[in-house]
């Protein structure tokens, strides 16, 4: 009786146990605490550096207009950088290259020294007594970023990459224009006007003027205020006159051209006649800027001046509008050239501490779709062989630059 009652007992002990057990498996899951929620989620991803790219340019308002949209562009598709932009005036351009160079103070410039030429006025054999062209002693005091390698480079001409960018067999540079300055801006409308096809001589010129003023319109204008304009405008007369270029400074130099005899001297008399009789009274108010704006009035026939100013042109002219040599010379044949020079240049500081955010930066400069925008936007002759120039100065120019040339400034030192 005994041992049947201690049997009954173990197997209800047993039948306990079992339901223990299983209660245990179904009792509810413990809520994970925040923490350990925490710990279960993927880590975020680390944060972009923030970067400030400082950028330095010289004051040119389509230069401005086109970085006012690539530069939020270049930021959008680099997470954490700020381009810092830096417009300064082109007569205070070499000192605050010299200086923000020297003190670590910028990570990208556009090489705007006058006279604004990329590698331009270097040292020939002939030359003797002279300093070095401020390019060169930039880059020989290791103060510009040695770019030969990156391969942006080769989106460029291969003139412009040599002529333009390279010194001692290394690439410091893109240039990303040229322009010529040795023509003018022509009002088509006005000059049907009056009577008077557009002039293919020197004398064809001066009859023109003559008539234009009789009938109470103005020859041309220029931004006197700002001195150099004028000078621009009698580029095309030197060049006319002296269509080797390249000799002409060579000759200066040895002394076998004078500016007091021959064709120096004529240079010197038609001269005066531009800037005396041509150009009309006022033009010292004028600076560069106002003085293309000005000439989108309709009553000036002649704008002598550089093609960058063919966006505002464009712009602002409700008449019909060219752009040919500027007549010099009294033979046709020697007013069919265009001079002038590479332009605009982009460089990195040798010492930037976000040398791989600036060369994204010139890449994307440099990159064909951004490039072919550029080149509409300001209206430059464009350095890149994939690029077309659709506007309406591009259309004139175009059969023209076949002689294309380098002018005075590019060579004189």
């Amino acid at each position: 009786m005994k041992t049947k009652w201690f049997s009954v007992v173990s197997l209800l002990l047993v039948v306990i146990l079992l339901i223990s057990a299983c209660g245990a498996t179904e009792e509810p899951a413990v809520e994970p605490t925040e923490a350990s929620a925490a710990e279960a989620e993927p880590p975020e991803p680390p944060a972009a550096e923030e970067v400030t790219l400082r950028v330095l340019v010289h004051q040119n308002p389509p230069l401005t207009e086109y970085l006012e949209t690539f530069n939020p562009a270049f930021e959008a598709a680099h997470p954490g950088v700020t381009v810092d932009l830096s417009i300064v005036a082109p007569g205070d351009m070499p000192t605050v290259i010299q200086t923000r160079l020297t003190a670590a103070d910028v990570d990208v410039i556009d090489y705007c020294v006058a006279p604004c030429a990329g590698f331009s006025n270097a040292i020939q054999p002939y030359m003797s007594g002279v300093d070095k062209p401020t390019w060169q002693q930039l880059i020989e005091a290791g103060l510009l970023l040695d770019i030969t390698d990156e391969p942006f480079v080769q989106n460029f001409d291969e003139a412009s990459i040599r002529d333009a960018a390279t010194f001692d067999g290394r690439v410091y540079a893109i240039n990303v224009a040229r322009v010529s300055y040795s023509g003018m801006f022509v009002n088509n409308d006005l000059l049907a006007d009056v009577g008077v096809a557009i002039p293919t001589t020197w004398d064809e010129l001066v009859s023109a003027c003559e008539t234009i003023v009789d009938s109470g319109n103005e020859c041309m204008t220029l931004g006197g205020g700002d001195g150099w304009p004028i000078f621009v405008g009698t580029y095309g007369l030197l060049g006319a006159v002296f269509p080797d270029q390249e000799g002409l400074v060579e000759g200066l130099w040895t002394g076998d051209i004078k500016w007091n005899e021959g064709k120096g001297l004529e240079v010197i008399e038609k001269d005066q006649v531009f800037t005396q009789e041509m150009l009309e009274q006022g033009v010292t108010g004028f600076s560069h800027d106002e003085a293309a704006v000005r000439y989108t009035a309709g009553d000036v026939a002649f704008l002598p001046t550089g093609v960058w100013q063919a966006p505002v042109v464009e712009e602002n002219a409700e008449f019909d509008w060219t752009y040919v040599p500027f007549p010099g010379s009294d033979d046709p044949a020697e007013n069919q050239y265009l001079f002038g020079k590479y332009d605009m240049s982009w460089m990195i500081a040798a010492d930037t501490p976000h040398a791989d955010v600036a060369k994204a930066y010139l890449a994307a400069l440099a990159d064909p779709a951004n490039y072919q925008e550029f080149v509409d936007t300001t209206g430059y002759l464009p350095n890149q062989p994939t690029a077309s120039h659709d506007r309406q100065v591009g259309q004139a120019v175009a059969p023209l630059l076949v002689n294309y040339q380098g002018g005075l400034d590019h060579f004189w030192v």
